[in-house]
């Protein structure tokens, strides 16, 4: 499945080769951006989780995007539906470059592409696996209609950071709040 989803800022696409160097990386080896995610990652490591996620296209069909600026072309983070082998829940997640933070694009994506996993995949409830210390990650589920939901622990070797919040909502909470005129993307599939 080739997929990509525009919002008002952002283009959300399967991620490439090129994102590698052109943040990816970055991204992964910066250790306050990875705080939460289990730390700063070698270079060789990042690139690994890269060829996890686009694997995670061609096994399931679908995977998180790359989240690309319109106006500048800029690679800002990742985010999107990621369901892994023992995972608690399937998940809709966000990870953003810090230079991208406090600006939106979380709230923004994950609208996106909430839309994306109730209406095109067909999901009944989306979780949000946040480390319990994340405040800003913790304050885009909340604008996003989810909640906590309980304590989760992730499978090895992510279970290494201890208990993991899971927030998260059903689709017929998030077609909910749609009507009720909350917060939504101007998501259109391109």
């Amino acid at each position: 499945m080739t997929l990509t989803i525009e919002t008002e800022r952002l283009i959300l696409r399967a991620p490439v080769q090129a994102d590698f160097d052109a943040g990816w990386a970055a991204f992964h080896m910066d250790s306050e951006c990875m705080r939460y995610l289990g730390g700063a990652m070698p270079r060789s490591i990042a690139w690994r989780a890269l060829a996890q996620v686009v694997g995670m296209w061609s096994l399931l069909g679908f995977g998180q995007f790359s989240a690309i600026d319109k106006a500048t072309g800029r690679w800002l983070g990742r985010v999107g539906p990621w369901r892994p082998e023992g995972w608690p829940a399937p998940e809709v997640g966000w990870l953003f470059h810090r230079e991208a933070w406090g600006r939106g694009y979380a709230t923004e994506a994950a609208s996106a592409c909430l839309d994306f996993v109730f209406e095109t995949l067909g999901w009944d409830f989306v979780g949000h696996m946040i480390h319990p210390d994340n405040l800003p990650s913790q304050a885009v589920a909340q604008r996003l209609g989810s909640r906590l939901v309980e304590m989760v622990t992730l499978p090895p070797p992510m279970d290494a950071a201890g208990p993991t919040q899971m927030w998260g909502q059903t689709a017929s909470d998030w077609r909910q709040s749609a009507s009720s005129g909350a917060f939504r993307s101007s998501a259109s599939k391109a």
